[in-house]
């Protein structure tokens, strides 16, 4: 894949954040610092109803979920000279797409992702194309009966192409969300496959409960 991963680093006056927020992303200056950072944020279950939240946004309210720490993510990235870059991982309805910011090591894809739950979480640089990064999700994308829900994979959405104010200093991102769902996907299995496909068990399921931030009752 030719994609430039490569690019002139965001100033602050390009993305519209404050001094403070601006700072605070410049640190992570490595994608494991960064995904420190969003995994640091507690997750956001959303008790009001859904969110789409900017970077601004989360920086201020301390909650994201799993788009909303993926654009943090993909922000840090570009302060440091690299393309901010999602990955739309999509699922059969009734299960919850997910979405990671992509980085890139040499040829090798890697993604910055917030999960509460223990699986869906950093890959490091070792996928030599994003359909492979996209299969190492697969066996622990599953919902609660135990079925894997993981079909399809987009294309590297460029945040480049959005205006900041959109994604960034304002907010809410609905039509972002809107424009990664509809990009074109890219099959992970046959019909025939994913009719064969082995629910995960029992234990695998229990061990599933198992949050970071549990939601507060």
């Amino acid at each position: 894949m030719g994609l430039r991963v490569q690019c002139d680093p965001a100033r602050r006056g390009d993305l519209g954040l404050d001094a403070r927020d601006y700072a605070a992303l410049a640190r992570l200056r490595t994608p494991v610092r960064i995904q420190a950072f969003v995994s640091a944020i507690p997750a956001n279950h959303e008790p009001g109803g859904e969110t789409l939240h900017s970077v601004r946004q989360v920086l201020r309210l301390r909650v994201a979920h799993c788009m909303e720490g993926a654009l943090v993510a993909a922000c840090a990235l570009w302060i440091h000279g690299e393309a901010p870059l999602l990955l739309h991982l999509d699922c059969v309805v009734g299960d919850h797409p997910h979405v990671v910011a992509l980085f890139r090591r040499g040829r090798a894809w890697g993604a910055i992702s917030k999960s509460n739950g223990a699986w869906l979480r950093f890959r490091d640089p070792v996928y030599r194309d994003l359909r492979e990064l996209a299969m190492s999700y697969f066996h622990e994308f599953f919902d609660r009966r135990g079925d894997k829900t993981l079909r399809s994979y987009g294309r590297p959405f460029d945040l480049r192409t959005v205006d900041p104010g959109q994604w960034v200093s304002g907010g809410p991102c609905w039509a972002l969300h809107d424009r990664l769902v509809r990009d074109p996907h890219r099959p992970l299995l046959t019909a025939a496959q994913a009719r064969q496909l082995a629910r995960r068990d029992a234990f695998e399921r229990a061990s599933a409960r198992h949050v970071e931030y549990p939601r507060a009752d």
